[in-house]
């Protein structure tokens, strides 16, 4: 187990630090996606849509820093270019015009890929001891997995 980041090899601070970078730019990416959901929804839950698309925002804005710290701690570069982010994730930009339905899915989508990959990191930061990143994907991932289900809640029908 490594006590600090600097017990780490320098391939396993590369590697750990590449799985941040991808559950980074994912992040902003759902960020930004959020934001513009935020921005452009419309029809009868536009009140509590728009409050949770807002939560969910700054709720990313935060995580990103988190990540990028993480990466800096571990003394590689945390990747700033917005077109490398959408080049590399997983997640993708949104319809401003999409009906709120289809927001819903999309965002929820994005919740469950970020999950996903924080998941991967978990697993990566573990395989080298490194329960500082483990930690912090476990923690990024449960607060993606709550907002997956209080997204995929909206969308339930009626009985």
């Amino acid at each position: 187990m490594a006590e600090t980041a600097s017990d780490l090899s320098p391939d396993a601070s590369a590697e750990i630090a590449a799985a941040l970078n991808q559950a980074l730019a994912e992040t902003v990416v759902a960020t930004m996606l959020a934001q513009n959901f935020h921005w452009n929804v419309t029809g009868m839950a536009f009140g509590p849509l728009h409050a949770l698309f807002q939560t969910i925002y700054e709720d990313h804005f935060v995580g990103q820093d988190d990540l990028a710290e993480r990466v800096r701690a571990l003394g590689e570069t945390a990747e700033g270019k917005l077109a490398t982010h959408l080049e590399r994730s997983k997640v993708t930009e949104g319809d401003a015009s999409a009906e709120d339905r289809e927001m819903i899915r999309h965002m929820a989508e994005a919740e469950e890929t970020i999950g996903a990959t924080l998941a991967g990191l978990s697993e990566v930061a573990a395989g080298h001891g490194d329960i500082r990143t483990e930690d912090l994907a476990i923690e990024r991932g449960r607060i993606h997995d709550k907002f997956a289900w209080m997204l995929r809640a909206h969308l339930r029908d009626r009985v």
